[in-house]
């Protein structure tokens, strides 16, 4: 099916919300990684949102390049052309965009879906990440609050982070307090006096509770997903709204027990972003095609290797169906699994 539009985009969020569960957001850095979300998606009967980092980007547009805003957009391109070929709906989203970052990734591609906009076609992507841990909150809604009008002109949506995800993520390495791992309500209060409650535009926030980019084992890092209640429920209070007010974020999963995601996911979360864990499953398999596949792959003691084997088409089949598999989990993981727009 075709990208989802706006509207369909939202209304992926609300079913999401009030059918309890959350929607896998895939990382992705190449043509390769693109298919196999879009094969999990498939076969596991599932909407989801593919996304792209800065240094996804960068890769997209070539190693040696580094023009990021090129590589989103040729990203954006390829998956809108493919999609079309599999019976699920995917939004495209720009994941973690810091201050350094804004005009050379995500401000350039605002303004190129806003002459879309203007030709009467939809906006090339769905939603934008504006990251803004790593600044003082005042200026972090100070520029959310200028962005979030760009994005509502397009009819899209903007993710916020309010609060610190620990660990690295495409070089961007947070060392916060352990404090700051934790997103506290009066921060919050503030990005809603600051954004409102949707009538200024809609946006996700990526609240924390403890959350570590990268791998760790359960048990090791201290996830607090009750916090996200109450939030919810502070908000709800404050303000006189339904419950769980806001559409939350939940980055910094890998690691998380089944009862962890389930918790968070209960208390708002609609969007999980999915990262490490496919990338490991991608080249994990790639890893255990070449040493079973050794002399196959490689010309040993002056033989000529064998064609089939190492054409990439043999081993990215390989990784494409791995990454797949992982991305099936993550629809089971989350509840997406069986909510497709087909």
């Amino acid at each position: 099916m075709p990208i989802a539009t706006p509207d369909q985009y939202a209304e992926m969020l609300d079913k999401a919300k009030a059918g309890g569960f959350a929607y896998p957001a895939f990382n992705v850095s190449s043509s390769q990684t693109i298919n196999a979300v879009l094969q999990g998606l498939t076969e596991a009967g599932s909407d989801g949102i593919i996304q792209v980092t800065t240094g996804g980007a960068d890769y997209f547009a070539g190693q040696t390049v580094k023009a990021r805003a090129t590589g989103a957009l040729a990203f954006a391109k390829f998956a809108t052309e493919v999609a079309k070929n599999y019976p699920i709906t995917v939004a495209l989203h720009t994941d973690h965009c810091p201050k350094n970052a804004l005009d050379d990734f995500v401000l350039p591609l605002i303004a190129a879906s806003e002459e879309e906009v203007r030709a009467g076609r939809n906006p090339i992507f769905q939603s934008h990440m504006w990251d803004g841990s790593a600044v003082p909150l005042a200026e972090n809604l100070e520029i959310a609050q200028e962005m979030i009008k760009r994005t509502k002109a397009i009819n899209a949506i903007l993710e916020v982070e309010i609060g610190v995800v620990g660990g690295e993520e495409d070089g961007v390495r947070h060392e916060g307090s352990n404090e700051a791992l934790y997103t506290t309500l009066g921060d919050v209060e503030q990005a809603v006096e600051a954004l409102g409650l949707g009538e200024n535009g809609r946006y996700m926030a990526a609240l924390t509770f403890g959350n570590v980019h990268g791998v760790y084992k359960p048990g090791n890092v201290k996830l607090r997903p009750e916090l996200l209640k109450e939030i919810q429920d502070g908000l709800a209070t404050k303000y006189g709204t339904g419950p769980k007010p806001l559409d939350l974020v939940f980055h910094g999963g890998s690691g998380s027990t089944d009862e962890e995601i389930a918790e968070a996911v209960r208390n708002g979360v609609v969007k999980m972003n999915i990262d490490t864990d496919t990338q490991y499953a991608f080249t994990r398999s790639v890893a255990g095609y070449m040493f079973e596949n050794y002399d196959g792959v490689l010309k040993v003691d002056g033989e000529v290797g064998n064609k089939k084997a190492y054409d990439p088409r043999a081993w990215g089949k390989v990784a494409e169906t791995a990454m797949a598999a992982r991305v099936i989990e993550a629809t089971q993981q989350l509840g997406s699994a069986g909510h497709s727009g087909k």
